[in-house]
């Protein structure tokens, strides 16, 4: 697989007229994790499926554990496990019956059975539960056997798509602990999420919107290419008021909402000239009777870069 474990040329899938998934290009690494950010509706979940050899693509070419999707599905499914938003186990099966149900899905060898079966109760912290029924286990329980089911023929590329949506942050953090001991052991892990606590976890990051890939790298590169500009965290009496007193003022770029307060992106060069902005930002707002509860400058976050980049691609399409 020369060190890739997935490789994609200017893929591309329509549906009629409409494109979901606009000339991509990337590759991941063999053991990396490999993170899909992006709105509802960007191309995250069809990129999958196509990697997964459950779509055809229009045009392009991508290859997984080497194999093309396109010519060769059966053999890119034989080496992949996948894992989708919606739990694929059955309610009405204990979590045993579920494990053996899917190791028969899978192919797994007979002699190997009991050994994998032994491995994904222990994976998921299961052993205990073995004869519940699956549908008295909570959603994070749901999630490590689904997961534990997914890697039953201990497949060397795992298609996580949003697999913690509706899930407790708890729960969620045992469930990554899950994927990076399986990154630790080799497994590439490719996932898709809403969570930009999540995403910090990731080796690398694309960011997809409208079909395109709009950004890729690892969290901490993206986070410093926004850091080109100076971040202030802005807290008022009033934000939208806010918000229309700064639109177009001098050295700000952007005001977006964060949480209760606001994020200002400015341009101020050199130490002073930030200063002096956070200064006309004050005396701006105090001269239309706003209150400033707190300004300050912050180091900017993953939801920063998300906001930041998507809000720059909708300028441009303006």
């Amino acid at each position: 697989m020369n060190g890739y474990a997935v490789e994609i040329e200017n893929l591309v899938k329509t549906f009629g007229e409409f494109v979901a998934v606009d000339h991509v290009s990337l590759a991941v690494r063999q053991g990396e994790i490999f993170g899909f950010l992006g709105p509802n509706g960007a191309g995250k979940s069809t990129t999958i499926r196509v990697l997964c050899g459950l779509l055809t693509p229009t045009a392009g070419r991508a290859t997984v554990a080497g194999f093309d999707v396109s010519r060769e599905p059966e053999q890119v499914r034989r080496n992949i496990g996948y894992m989708s938003q919606k739990f694929s186990l059955y309610d009405d099966l204990t979590v045993d019956q579920n494990i053996d149900f899917f190791t028969g899905m899978y192919g797994v060898p007979r002699d190997r059975r009991a050994a994998r079966k032994d491995y994904v109760l222990r994976m998921a912290g299961l052993t205990e539960r073995r004869q519940a029924l699956t549908a008295t286990l909570s959603g994070g329980w749901k999630q490590r056997l689904a997961l534990g089911c997914a890697i039953l023929h201990d497949p060397p590329i795992i298609f996580l798509d949003e697999p913690t949506s509706g899930v407790d942050p708890i729960a969620r953090g045992a469930f990554w602990e899950l994927i990076r001991d399986l990154s630790n052991t080799g497994h590439t892990i490719f996932v898709t999420t809403h969570y930009m606590d999540e995403a910090e976890y990731c080796h690398r990051l694309a960011l997809m919107y409208r079909g395109k890939v709009i950004a890729l790298g690892a969290p901490a590169d993206l986070k410093r290419e926004l850091s080109t500009h100076t971040l202030l965290r802005l807290d008022t009496t009033a934000p939208l008021d806010t918000m229309r007193a700064l639109e177009g003022a001098p050295g700000v770029l952007d005001v977006a909402v964060f949480g209760g307060g606001l994020h200002v992106t400015v341009d101020g060069g050199d130490a002073a000239g930030e200063r002096a902005l956070m200064e006309t930002i004050r005396a701006r707002l105090t001269a239309r009777g706003i209150d400033i509860r707190r300004l300050e400058k912050i180091l900017p976050s993953l939801e920063d870069v998300f906001v930041a980049l998507i809000e720059a691609e909708e300028r441009k399409a303006a």
